[in-house]
């Protein structure tokens, strides 16, 4: 119970809540809004590519390891400002029109994904700073629930309210909850070691590769950052076409338990995920959690032999998430202790960016398995895809194990 009383944990929380309430602002709930104002398909579709600064992001991830704000610190100076300018981006977004100025909406809408990935960079950064050893799995699963609420908040919720109070009233009352994560930042304590800045923008540009390459394993370790979560992402690339097209459940049958009750699940493994690895450790808790997401895969598999039965839908969804949430506490928690701190911001967004690649391949790759061999067989295959990543784990099970007893070896050398 310590650790969620925590004052480091508790921001941690408020400042993932602070991470996640932008995204559908320039997303889903601006899709929305265009739809509603009866903005033409074209346009819609090209305010698609307003999401770009989150995929881009490691691009400017040096400069905020470079320079420091002179105020509340390395990261937290970062963070407000990034804050202040997302309050003032969302509520300028409440005073334009769609169907007037659609491309003034534009401009707002990705200059408000580059500042909402900006803050995500120094986030993951302080949060890989501030948090113990211990605390490291706890504080990835409850930065995980600031961030899934806050997407309910800007995506389910403000649809409701726009029916309520208008678009323009929805998103100035939107700019208002960012408020949030400027107080969790004005209260947030400093690292006990924030690192060192580069003295340079090119060692700030340079110094993250050559420092984590200049490490015995790095390549290992690079391969076991795209595999740990590749049969989890292959599973879950065509989930809800298998629940409505494989098996036949309706789609409110699926929007119910699939992301309903699956969110919730989520939430669940991630936070008795995190409170597990402060008794199991990094290891131990990588090896558990990454098996059992992999046995999730095969229950995927029984109700693809079985096909409709509710009972083994509900076991399956709530399985694979809960699973799933558990991964994702010891695998974020697996990305901040191989950070060194002197690089944080840019290393954290790389990795993490690395670790992503598994999802962008295997989507095109899931469908032409479906087509081929059919639902049962695909979870099979995804099921062994989970088993390299397994191995390679085990293998480097004596590195881990020093990077865990050291606390963070790399933090010492910044």
């Amino acid at each position: 119970m310590d650790l969620f009383l925590n004052r480091r944990v508790l921001v941690i929380l408020f400042l993932g809540f602070s991470s996640g309430l932008p995204l559908a602002l320039s997303g889903g709930t601006l899709q929305a809004w265009l739809t509603v104002e009866g903005v033409d398909i074209k346009t819609i579709g090209l305010f698609t590519l307003v999401g770009l600064p989150y995929t881009l992001k490691f691009f400017w991830s040096p400069l905020l390891d470079r320079f420091v704000i002179p105020i509340f610190g390395r990261r937290r100076g970062w963070i407000l400002i990034s804050q202040l300018m997302l309050c003032g981006v969302i509520f300028s977004m409440g005073l334009v029109s769609p169907t007037q100025a659609p491309w003034v909406l534009a401009c707002l809408a990705f200059i408000l994904a580059f500042f909402s990935s900006s803050q995500d960079i120094v986030v993951d950064a302080y949060r890989a700073e501030v948090l113990h050893d211990k605390e490291r799995g706890l504080g990835a699963a409850v930065s995980v629930t600031g961030y899934r609420i806050a997407m309910l908040v800007s995506g389910a919720l403000a649809l409701i309210l726009s029916d309520i109070l208008g678009w323009h009233i929805t998103y100035m009352t939107m700019a208002g909850l960012m408020l949030i994560g400027v107080m969790a930042t004005w209260f947030g304590p400093e690292p006990e070691d924030p690192g060192v800045p580069p003295k340079t923008l090119g060692e700030a540009i340079g110094g993250p590769f050559a420092e984590f390459f200049s490490r015995d394993g790095a390549l290992f370790m690079l391969a076991l950052i795209v595999l740990y979560k590749l049969g989890d992402a292959f599973a879950g690339s065509l989930t809800t076409s298998f629940l409505i097209r494989g098996v036949g459940f309706s789609v409110s049958e699926v929007g119910t338990i699939n992301k309903g009750m699956g969110l919730v699940a989520t939430i669940v493994g991630a936070l008795f995920g995190g409170v597990l690895m402060a008794r199991l450790g990094l290891y131990r808790s990588l090896l558990l959690f990454g098996f059992l997401q992999a046995i999730s895969n095969l229950s995927f598999m029984v109700l693809a032999w079985i096909g409709k039965n509710y009972a083994m839908m509900v076991f399956t969804i709530g399985f694979e998430n809960l699973a799933g949430g558990m991964g994702t506490a010891a695998f974020v928690a697996f990305l901040m202790a191989l950070c060194n701190h002197k690089f944080t911001a840019t290393q954290f967004a790389l990795l993490s960016a690395f670790a992503s690649l598994g999802r962008v391949f295997v989507g095109p790759l899931s469908g032409t398995l479906v087509e081929g061999y059919g639902w049962f067989l695909f979870f099979l295959v995804t099921f062994l895809a989970a088993i390299p990543g397994l191995v390679l784990l085990w293998k480097m099970r004596r590195r881990i194990g020093l990077l865990e007893k050291s606390g963070d070896l790399l933090a010492q050398t910044s």
